[in-house]
């Protein structure tokens, strides 16, 4: 029996550990690997060696992963650390220093959970093993609530994040109606380039509630001048507008509404920040009412008590069908999710080429979003709304929820 190694990257969701879960699960029940070692800090922890003994954690805590499925974030940590390529001499000399830990561990497969990113790492690992010759399976397990990711109906993290903004934006909604006065609420949610979390803030309409009656997405070019033309005839109808925007939107050429544009990250993302804030100068200055800005930003991202149960258990069921993916011998495949088609909701788990996914995104189709470019039809409404459904029951001490310990992760 060989070993493999597990590791997370990128930005943390709700349902991420879920997926770990599902692995360790599975091995537990079908004793495939020796043993399952997790990576701190993603690839990092393998460069440096930093590896925690997962099977042995399991052994001596019976209730570990079933603690791990109700825990947010990262239980292995996180990294944003971009993989050269393996054909340069760089990117040769660190793929050659991760397959010789590989050896010292006698790992059969590594395992990265993660988003786009992430996936980018799989596709290099994996064209590097194949180079080599070497038997080490590089396989990917999708989690984002971006749900961007190409050749998957949802990524796991996305349905508790779609259900966190929903939620939030119905209880602000809840909150501006109470003042008899003109008021416009600006919402900015995570989306650089697909607008999926944004356009989640459509479930948040009640019959009694239109709001938010103004939605953006940056799949369309945003026009200023038309989204204030909007938010005034609103305005001469009821009291309080609340406008739901993404922080990637931009206009007809390309210019983000985001008050920071310059600075981007180690994989050549804009670190967009201010758009919710933007746009409200803008609105304060030309509808002179009370108007005020709200950014979700990493509230999204791991709100355990907002999760979707239905997010939980197709994460959960992600990863164990990764060991079955490694068991067939697989490598160079991400795992994905097929709805399948009827009037009930059901989904089958398979995989495919990583190549045919990393560094590619899924954006919203633009037939679900209105020909204003200021909102999203029922096509939207009826893909969202399963992915929301259902309530975990967490562990609670003391009336807060009681995650698992994460000091291995404090340095």
């Amino acid at each position: 029996m060989r070993n493999c190694i597990i590791a997370q990257s990128g930005g943390p969701t709700v349902a991420i550990n879920a997926s770990l879960a599902g692995l360790l699960d599975a091995n537990a029940n079908r004793s495939y690997f020796g043993r399952c070692y997790g990576a701190l800090n993603g690839i990092t922890g393998i460069l440096d060696d930093r590896l925690l003994d997962l099977s042995r954690i399991m052994s001596k805590t019976p209730d570990f992963t079933d603690r791990l499925i109700h825990t947010p974030a990262m239980y292995l940590g996180s990294c944003r650390y971009k993989l050269p390529d393996p054909d340069s001499e760089e990117g040769e000399r660190i793929c050659k220093r991760i397959f010789l830990l590989f050896q010292k561990y006698d790992i059969d497969s590594f395992f990265y959970i993660g988003g786009n990113d992430s996936m980018d790492t799989v596709l290099k690992l994996s064209r590097f093993a194949e180079k080599n010759r070497s038997s080490v399976k590089i396989l990917g397990i999708p989690k984002t609530i971006d749900n961007d990711l190409a050749h998957t109906d949802h990524t796991p993290g996305f349905g508790s994040a779609a259900k966190y903004i929903a939620t939030s934006l119905r209880e602000i909604a809840c909150d501006a109606y109470i003042y008899a006065v003109k008021s416009v609420t600006i919402v900015e949610i995570m989306g650089r380039d697909a607008g999926w979390l944004t356009a989640a803030s459509v479930l948040a309409r009640t019959d009694s509630s239109p709001a938010p009656q103004l939605i953006y997405l940056p799949e369309v070019p945003f026009d200023l001048a038309a989204c204030v033309r909007d938010t005034k005839s609103l305005l001469e109808r009821e009291n309080n507008i609340i406008i739901a925007v993404s922080e990637g939107i931009r206009d007809a050429q390309g210019n983000y509404l985001s008050a920071n544009q310059a600075v981007r990250d180690k994989f050549g993302h804009a670190q967009l920040s201010g758009t919710g804030k933007a746009l409200e100068t803008v609105m304060r200055d030309q509808l002179h009412v009370k108007t005020r800005s709200i950014e979700l930003n990493v509230l999204q991202r791991a709100a355990a008590h907002c999760a979707s149960e239905t997010d939980l258990t197709e994460s959960h069921d992600q990863g164990a069908y990764a060991l079955t993916a490694s068991m067939e011998g697989k490598s160079g495949q991400m795992m994905t999710i097929h709805r399948i088609e009827g009037t009930s909701y059901q989904t089958r788990i398979a995989s495919s080429p990583i190549d045919q996914i990393a560094n590619k995104v899924r954006s919203v189709p633009l037939a679900w979003i209105n020909d204003a470019g200021n909102d999203v039809r029922q096509e939207m409404i009826d893909y969202l709304a399963p992915l929301i459904s259902g309530q975990p029951s967490l562990f609670y001490k003391n009336g807060l929820p009681d995650y698992l310990d994460l000091s291995h992760l404090r340095g």
